[in-house]
């Protein structure tokens, strides 16, 4: 396997959907609390990444050995395993590197930090694998943008927040056998609130990647949302996530969640429609699925980039 077999095996573009929210998350740490710890960063950067890298090496796996219809559809460029005629012991023995340098850097971030990280990193874990493995996989289920979206745009966000900030938002202890669990309500409201364009973001993408994978998934028996609810009404939903998500942001301004640069962030809702309306048009994987990913990036990438001008200001003021 060389690197260009790996990056498309792991199929590293659409890893902006954990990358991005990480950022986020430590962005939204630094803007709020005024906290970062470099070392932790660290850790769960190597950890997110690698295991994001092999849910998808697993989900590709999977499909290879699944798959009832190795033809059409344009399963020979499709799947990277067919396309780049790589080895299946080779495969595996990838899949298990990348979830061992995922585990390793996820306990060394769990000894800086404490339970709840242990607690929440090894459900993310979890639902990662199931995702993509196990007798019905999330992502063979009308389940996949909904788990997506919250694992994705909320708990990496929640994490890489809390990481820095875990005084601010929760504390989970462990005293004389007892777990003693402390819970800032408010301060979890705001950071779901805050984490909402994310996991619409990262559900549009896995519903982009479900309609454009439509007739394929019907010959597979892949019964995905796009199938149960019909390619019309799944790109109905398809635009609506993302108007929602501007209206959160409205409303992320009103509470004082966000910054007053975050009405700059609207501007970018001209080249999103023009992204919609295309993929409305043509939905097919090679051409405009990227497009979802664009509209994902394009909306967020702007946040963080309003977020670290205001963390920059305050540092400034």
């Amino acid at each position: 396997m060389n690197i260009k077999s790996f990056l498309r095996f792991v199929e590293l573009p659409t890893k902006v959907a954990s990358i991005i929210p990480f950022l986020m998350g430590t962005l939204y740490a630094l803007y709020r609390f005024e906290d970062f710890y470099v070392l932790r960063f660290g850790l769960m950067f190597v950890s997110l990444l690698s295991f994001d890298m092999a849910t998808t090496a697993i989900n590709n796996y999977y499909d290879f050995k699944k798959a009832s219809k190795t033809h059409g559809y344009g399963y020979e460029t499709h799947n990277p395993i067919v396309h780049f005629k790589l080895k299946e012991r080779t495969v595996v023995a990838t899949i298990v590197i990348l979830l061992a340098l995922a585990a390793g850097g996820g306990i060394a971030l769990v000894t800086q930090t404490g339970l709840l990280v242990f607690l929440l990193g090894g459900l993310s874990f979890l639902i990662g694998i199931l995702y993509s493995f196990g007798p019905i996989p999330i992502s063979r289920m009308p389940l996949g943008e909904l788990f997506s979206g919250l694992f994705m745009g909320f708990v990496i966000i929640f994490i890489s927040a809390y990481i820095h900030t875990d005084e601010h938002v929760v504390s989970l202890l462990l005293q004389n056998g007892w777990v003693s669990l402390n819970i800032n309500i408010v301060e979890v409201l705001y950071l779901f609130w805050f984490s909402v364009p994310a996991i619409l973001g990262i559900a549009g993408i896995m519903l982009a990647n479900n309609i454009c994978d439509i007739d394929e998934d019907v010959e597979n028996r892949r019964y995905t949302l796009p199938v149960y609810i019909g390619r019309r009404n799944a790109l109905v939903l398809f635009k609506y996530l993302y108007y929602v998500s501007y209206l959160d942001l409205v409303v992320l301004l009103i509470l004082g969640i966000n910054p007053i640069l975050v009405l700059l962030i609207l501007l970018t809702l001209i080249p999103l429609r023009r992204n919609i309306a295309l993929f409305t048009e043509k939905q097919e994987k090679a051409s405009t699925f990227i497009l979802a990913v664009k509209n994902f990036v394009l909306m967020n990438l702007a946040r963080i980039v309003v977020l670290g001008a205001a963390v920059l200001l305050n540092a400034l003021i």
